[in-house]
């Protein structure tokens, strides 16, 4: 899918979930313009404020594209800000937190992520923005919080500190071995963003019964250890995360490359045992048990191996399935790119890009819904792209009171 396209014209009339509301963002990196773009791409209006020089600092990261100005565009900005429009303002200028507080009635939410406390000592805090906006949502995505004491309030977080200290890089994890950090992304940030658009959406509704606004707080270490849930479970339990649970839940290498499968039950061994030609396994007392399948793993994954010949990952995985079976093909790159359904869900966007031929690539939105169409989506914007045009329309400045603000260093 292009930067552009709509898919369903049909359902047009429909609008989107979020029209009418309206977003203003002061964003760095990926776990809050992760939620802000889910929140944009099902309707919502988001104004992003960028340092006047760097911009976000997602902007640095690599790989990245040029700008038509031939400034660095990083990989994390790419994929985080589509459908938003950009104002470079200095946070530091007192003129530029003025500006922000004259534009505040004009918004449903202020979403930050910026360290705790930033914007409390710079007049932007929520008791100062509630003042003047009582039915303002006030949106904070931090490593540790806002609302409550941390003994690790004042720890830089990125998406790996909030992973490791939930629990994440415990489980599975052999004795001895290395912690491999990241290893699915950033699923800290994506993860915590997910859980920052649900509060969001949950405070809109209660501004709808009762007519007020409130504070959102989102930590990144609280959303990790929602998504490590099976750690303190299992340690409860009386069982040890760290170790692998007595069932197959593991990879499978074939001649045509990896599978993974789940064989949990024992009516789904009987099954994979007929579908691999080894009924007399049912017989044998070493697979007798969950244990034993695990302690004979090995000679599971020859006989899977034997079994597969020279069919594809997909046409393997599409057999066992055939026999109820959980498998799936281990992908990379490529097939995700080229897999008929990341196609048929649009689940792929193309964004065009000023110093090249080929576009950039970046997820669609997994979101979903019958009656509702998909995209237009609009390319991440360049740095202050829409800072003249936004403080026209939100303030109704005229041009030279936007040339002194930029003189004066107040926006970029």
């Amino acid at each position: 899918m292009r930067i552009g396209d709509i898919t369903a014209p049909e359902h047009a009339a429909h609008g989107k979930p979020l029209d009418g509301v309206r977003i203003l963002a002061i964003e760095q990196m990926q776990s809050l313009p992760y939620a802000t773009q889910l929140m944009a791409r099902m309707g919502a209006e988001v104004v992003k404020i960028e340092h006047p020089v760097r911009g976000d600092l997602g902007r640095g990261s690599t790989p990245g594209i040029a700008d038509p100005d031939g400034r660095q565009v990083g990989n994390t900005y790419l994929r985080n800000n589509l459908n938003k429009r950009s104002m470079g303002m200095d946070l530091k200028n007192p003129k530029a937190i003025d500006l922000i507080r004259q534009m505040i009635t004009n918004f449903d939410v202020l979403a930050e992520n910026l360290k705790p406390g930033t914007l409390d000592r710079s007049g932007l805090g929520y008791e100062d923005l509630s003042e003047l906006h009582p039915g303002l949502i006030y949106l904070s995505v931090s490593g540790f919080g806002n609302l409550n004491e941390s003994p690790y309030g004042h720890w830089p977080a990125y998406a790996p500190i909030a992973e490791a200290m939930g629990g994440l890089y415990s489980i599975n994890r052999a004795e001895g071995e290395h912690v491999k950090v990241s290893p699915v992304g950033a699923l800290g940030d994506t993860g915590s963003g997910l859980y920052a658009v649900i509060g969001v959406l949950m405070a809109l509704r209660q501004r709808e019964r009762h007519g007020h606004g409130q504070y959102v707080d989102i930590a990144m270490f609280d959303a990790m250890v929602a998504f490590g849930d099976m750690v303190p479970n299992y340690w409860s339990l009386g069982a040890d995360p760290r170790l692998p649970t007595a069932i197959i839940n593991d990879g499978f290498p074939i001649n045509s490359g990896e599978l993974v499968m789940q064989i949990g039950r024992e009516h789904q061994f009987e099954r994979l045992c007929h579908l691999i030609g080894r009924p007399e396994w049912l017989d044998d007392q070493r697979f007798s048990t969950r244990d034993g399948w695990r302690e004979n793993l090995d000679e599971i994954r020859a006989a899977v191996r034997a079994w597969a010949g020279d069919r594809t990952t997909v046409e393997a995985a599409n057999d066992l399935a055939a026999a109820g079976l959980a498998a799936a093909p281990v992908f990379e790159a490529p097939d995700v790119i080229d897999d008929p359904h990341v196609a048929a869900r649009h689940m792929m966007v193309e964004i065009p890009r000023a110093d090249a031929e080929t576009p950039v690539l970046t997820p669609g939105n997994p979101v979903k819904m019958s009656a509702v169409s998909e995209g237009p989506d609009t390319r991440p914007p360049w740095l202050g792209e829409h800072t003249d045009e936004v403080l026209a329309a939100e303030l109704g400045l005229g041009e030279e009171a936007i040339a002194e603000l930029r003189s004066d260093g107040v926006i970029g």
